[in-house]
């Protein structure tokens, strides 16, 4: 079976305005950038704090603390990804302990990332408010965990695959429905 693409969900446009209201819904929800920081769960999940909390700080005058996470030690199907899998470095240089955590990611899917990105966060400190935000929520949820901030909610069927391109990561901008054929 390959991933065949089906069509185009957004373009850099359409990523960047989602990202500039997400970066606007942060700043409200949490009355300013004051005690805020930014978490992004590899692999594209960084990008994307990196330019939400560039945004924050055109918006606020101030730039969050920015952190780097991996969770791949923190997941429930470790076995069935690798025999030896990839593991990142976790770079978080601030303490959580009392801030208003953001993780952020490019999708959501059936909430397993996030529950690992929560339990890889929880062991650095006890932040006083853990906020998620991702670009796509495509639905399918195997665990109740839901985004605080959502880029574009885009119903899928299990037969179909999200992907988000990034400049940082993929040379090009997009996020597109692709669909096993």
């Amino acid at each position: 079976m390959t991933l065949k693409a089906k069509s185009t969900l957004m373009n850099a446009g359409e990523m960047a305005r989602a990202l500039t209201r997400i970066a606007h819904e942060i700043i409200e929800r949490n009355k300013g950038a004051e005690n805020l920081a930014l978490v992004g769960i590899h692999t594209r999940g960084v990008p994307l704090a990196e330019r939400l909390a560039a945004l924050i700080g055109r918006f606020e005058g101030v730039t969050p603390p920015l952190g780097k996470l991996d969770i791949t030690l923190y997941r429930d199907d470790l076995s069935e990804i690798a025999l030896q899998p990839v593991v990142r470095k976790t770079e978080v240089p601030f303490d959580v302990q009392g801030l208003r955590v953001v993780l952020c990611d490019d999708v959501l899917y059936t909430g397993r990332t996030a529950r690992a990105a929560l339990g890889a966060l929880i062991d650095l400190g006890r932040p006083a408010v853990i906020q998620y935000a991702v670009l796509v929520d495509r639905g399918h949820r195997e665990l109740p965990i839901r985004a605080d901030f959502v880029g574009k909610n885009v119903p899928t069927s299990r037969s179909e695959v999200i992907k988000v391109k990034l400049h940082e990561t993929d040379n090009t901008e997009a996020v597109e429905l692709l669909e096993w054929a």
